[in-house]
């Protein structure tokens, strides 16, 4: 929405949240601000100062002990005071759920037009849960507008009782430059590249098995890794012990990327042969259109939403979350079959060019957002 001429305002989930250093041009709305030196100086930041280093987050605590100050109080004063044209709500289970408390402290004409994003498992794997079924309904009631990340969350919306306008199925990250990533590349070829990224996302919660992509490693004989590096992202404290030990006991060269810029992210995908993410469910990863784009070959577990990206044997493979032995065939696979990953990368520029071009993207979600405006 850059250089729409749009006044954006920016109210983060939790009273914690940090502000991503890459946001530029927004109101960000904190309870306690920010230090300056982390945060972009066109980010207009609204909340208390705090004037020491540390301690915000303690004085934010206390103070959301008030119901003047909990987050669906402060967001639905917000909403009153800026009478927005748009409030667009970007995931289900924390921004949806707050949208939804904070509507309930507002008169009928107060509501703006109220978008509802789908990512990832807000719907798929939330809705099977009893205790998240009501509000899931609720919210898709009450919502004006609905966009999905893949097409299965469509029908699934509509099942829970959607009654607003569906306005389109687009990838969360909102599309991405194609050029400037394929200047990040390694620019070497993906049959000669030597790296496997293993997106390190474990959670009972929300379906991560990373786990089980590594316990697929054990499987395979170390003299078929030995030429290889394993890269772990996005990896928790119990995915750090077990890759640790992995690494220990099986000689295998492994490394734990850290909490890293996007531009890294793209980096590692460059250099990977094989990109791995195992989840019972997902909407459409974003790790994995990186991938893609990127030229590395995605193993992938096989899910509705993912069959929408990955054709299984021609541009990626699919395998069941919970079987690591199918999972470390995958792997051998992916690690030995040259004319497939070089297959799936050139299959997969062609996707990337048509589906996720942000210059492709942007102007439709511009005009959704103009739309609703009006």
């Amino acid at each position: 929405m850059q250089g729409q001429d749009w006044d954006i305002h920016v109210f983060p989930y939790s009273a914690y949240d940090g502000i991503h250093p890459e946001l530029e041009n927004v109101t960000v709305h904190t309870l306690v601000q920010r230090p300056r030196e982390h945060v972009s100086a066109t980010v207009r930041q609204t909340g208390l100062t705090w004037p020491l280093r540390r301690g915000s987050r303690s004085v934010a605590t206390l103070i959301q002990n008030f119901d003047h100050f909990k987050q669906p109080a402060r967001l639905s004063r917000l909403i009153r005071s800026l009478r927005p044209d748009v409030i667009h709500s970007l995931e289900m289970q924390r921004c949806g759920y707050l949208t939804l408390m904070s509507r309930k402290q507002l008169n009928s004409h107060q509501l703006p037009p109220w978008i509802y994003s789908s990512w990832g498992s807000d719907i798929f794997f939330f809705g099977r849960r009893s205790d998240h079924q009501p509000k899931i309904r609720e919210v898709l009631s009450l919502c004006d507008y609905f966009i999905a990340d893949c097409q299965r969350d469509v029908q699934l919306a509509k099942d829970f009782g959607l009654r607003g306008e569906v306005s389109g199925v687009f990838p969360v990250s909102g599309g991405f430059d194609l050029q400037q990533m394929q200047q990040l590349g390694s620019g070497i070829p993906t049959a000669k590249r030597k790296v496997i990224a293993i997106k390190g996302y474990q959670s009972e919660d929300w379906g991560g098995r990373a786990l089980n992509a590594l316990e697929a490693l054990k499987m395979i004989p170390s003299q078929q890794l030995e030429d290889f590096e394993v890269v772990i992202y996005s990896a928790g404290e119990d995915v750090r012990q077990r890759a640790e030990s992995l690494a220990q006991g099986f000689g295998i060269k492994l490394s734990i990327l850290p909490r890293s810029h996007s531009q890294e992210m793209v980096r590692l995908m460059g250099r990977a042969r094989v990109a791995i993410g195992i989840g019972l469910a997902d909407g459409t990863p974003v790790s994995m259109l990186e991938a893609m784009i990127m030229g590395a070959l995605p193993i992938q577990s096989d899910t509705v939403s993912i069959a929408e990206w990955i054709h299984d044997g021609e541009n990626g493979l699919l395998v069941p979350p919970d079987q690591p032995e199918v999972i470390a065939r995958a792997i051998q696979r992916a690690l030995t079959d040259d004319n497939l990953v070089e297959q799936a990368a050139r299959i997969n520029a062609d996707i990337a060019a048509e589906r996720l071009d942000q210059d492709v993207i942007q102007p439709r979600v511009i005009e959704i957002y103009k739309k609703i405006a009006k």
